[in-house]
């Protein structure tokens, strides 16, 4: 398996970036957005699990929602944990759960930094009880795609070459045959694009410092931009991605993923050959109609 994530950087990016003062928009709207969406659920969730949410926002979202009875937190560093509260400690790839002890498991912002995404998946689904629900949040393909734009041209044009400094995004279509392929029933993918404006390139690069989103490549180039790199960069995202205003947009593509642990009580797609009418003679019949 081919590592594309240094995990301990990723987890010195995030704990840095709790140090100072960390720019949380993007983690609250996703919070928010999946609290909404376990809010139409007409269950209850006896035992939660948030799975690597960095700050807490959607584990506290959740437990607003008043859908659930209890809800643990896991993450990479117990330095995650807010101030008294109580977290297990498991690395980024590992859900560190029994077989079918949770009914209710979430993950924000956290599985597109995993090297084994499908064995991850295939965890989650293991350890939720028949009829368990899996909601997460994933940044998909889009996102940042301005600032890979600008960033792989000016260092093309400068150095004659260009390191990747911002990191892949999966397409909706491969979340959706990951959910299938861990064994998920009634798997849902929809994709929200969110847009941010900046005064310039830098405050954006600040921001993704503050999210703790700082790149984690193992691939990366050790060596940073230049002072004329990023000039250089700057200007091309203001000819390319600026309003009338001046401002500049980045775009965040979000992946809301929910599936189920499989149970009889579900809903099942009929047997191949079972339909009472031929395909064609339902058409012809609907066109007469």
């Amino acid at each position: 398996m081919e590592t594309l994530f240094d995990h301990a950087l990723i987890d010195a990016n995030r704990l840095r970036a709790l140090r100072g003062e960390p720019a949380d928009f993007l983690l609250n709207v996703v919070a928010r957005e999946l609290a909404e969406r376990l809010s139409v659920i007409d269950r209850r969730f006896e035992r939660a699990v948030e799975l690597h949410g960095h700050t807490g926002a959607a584990a506290r979202a959740i437990v607003e929602t008043g859908k659930v009875d209890a809800l643990e937190r896991v993450e990479s560093d117990r330095r995650f944990a807010g101030q008294g509260e109580a977290v297990v400690v498991s690395p980024l790839e590992t859900v560190p759960l029994e077989p079918q002890s949770a009914n209710l498991i979430v993950s924000p912002l956290s599985l597109h930094l995993t090297n084994d995404t499908p064995g991850v998946f295939v965890q989650i689904r293991r350890a939720l009880k028949p009829d368990g629900l899996f909601l997460a949040a994933i940044p998909g393909s889009g996102t940042l795609q301005e600032l890979r734009e600008v960033l792989l041209a000016a260092e093309s044009e400068i150095a004659g070459g260009a390191s990747p400094r911002v990191i892949p995004f999966p397409d909706v279509r491969d979340v959706g045959a990951l959910l299938q392929r861990g064994g998920f029933a009634l798997p849902v993918t929809d994709k929200e694009s969110y847009t941010v404006r900046y005064d310039s390139i830098f405050p954006l690069m600040k921001d993704l410092r503050a999210m703790g989103m700082a790149n984690p490549l193992t691939g990366r180039s050790r060596r940073p931009l230049t002072r004329g790199i990023l000039l250089r960069a700057a200007e091309l995202y203001a000819e390319r991605f600026s309003d009338p205003d001046g401002r500049i947009r980045a775009t965040f593509s979000i992946i809301y993923v929910s599936g189920w642990a499989p149970h009889e009580s579900q809903q099942k797609p009929l047997k191949p050959g079972s339909a009472k009418m031929r395909l064609a003679d339902a058409l012809k019949q609907g066109g007469q109609e």
